[in-house]
């Protein structure tokens, strides 16, 4: 299963991403060796995620979930 997700980071801003294994990434992002962006803002906690079978749809998914608006990507949390 491959998952897109979005993380809500320490300063509240938002991260999002996509992984084969969303405790794991979790794990990675919150010891600092995830993304850079978030690794100045730990800790971070998941917010947000969407289950895809095949890893292009999910990444299709990822690239147009980050080209929404802050208040586009709260509405997608909040449902």
């Amino acid at each position: 299963m491959n998952y897109v997700y979005i993380l809500k980071c320490s300063d509240n801003t938002l991260y999002t991403g996509w992984t084969t294994n969303l405790e794991k990434r979790l794990k990675v992002h919150n010891t600092g060796k995830g993304a850079k962006y978030t690794r100045v803002r730990l800790p971070v906690e998941i917010v947000y995620f969407e289950e895809f079978e095949d890893k292009k749809d999910a990444m299709k998914r990822e690239y147009a979930i980050k080209q929404l608006s802050r208040n586009e990507k709260l509405k997608l949390i909040n449902g």
